[in-house]
């Protein structure tokens, strides 16, 4: 069963060394967490495995900007998989590996029911976030035409990237078995 909040493991991976994984929902003050998790390290790690169903996109969006300030890699380990706003995170890694055996998927962002709001103000606050979003995946060295697939994709569904995408877009800089 995957954790309701992310948890930080260290563990021994062959061939990758010293790696921290990511486990876990996104939730409102995980990057916080994050922080005080790395901070309690004797030495920032140089490599972050996922596993997540993603969640809150701000949160990984903060998550994501700690790791490319360790400079640090992500990976996708065989048998896991990176869902919603988790993206987002393995976007940060310097260099970014993807096991053919995972899977990385998009979709639409949800956002707060705008209420009464008018609809022009509930229209102006999604293309701000999402702009965010693409000005993140550019920071971060990834096409944001790979975000095509997350805005055809609606919030209850997941499109999985193939190989080509995950190359194309550079989502993936190594595809591995």
């Amino acid at each position: 069963m995957i954790p309701r909040r992310l948890e930080f493991t260290q563990q021994i991976v062959e061939g990758l060394g010293d790696v921290v994984l990511l486990n876990g929902s996104v939730v409102s003050g995980d990057a916080r967490r994050f922080s005080a998790f790395i901070a309690g390290l004797d030495e920032p790690p140089a490599v972050f495995a996922l596993n997540s169903p993603g969640g809150i996109v701000e949160e990984a969006l903060a998550i994501g900007r700690s790791i490319r300030k360790m400079e640090a890699d992500t990976t996708m380990l065989p048998g896991t998989y990176c869902v919603s706003s988790c993206p987002y995170i393995l976007a940060a890694g310097v260099e970014r590996t993807v096991s053919l055996r995972s899977a990385v998927g998009l979709h639409q962002h949800y956002y707060q029911a705008p209420g009464y709001m008018p609809v022009y103000f509930a229209v102006e606050d999604i293309q701000a976030n999402q702009s965010r979003t693409m000005e993140y995946l550019i920071e971060m060295g990834l096409d944001p035409g790979v975000m095509v697939h997350s805005l055809a994709t609606p919030p209850d569904e997941i499109y999985v990237l193939v190989e080509d995408e995950l190359t194309s877009s550079r989502m993936a800089t190594e595809i591995v078995e």
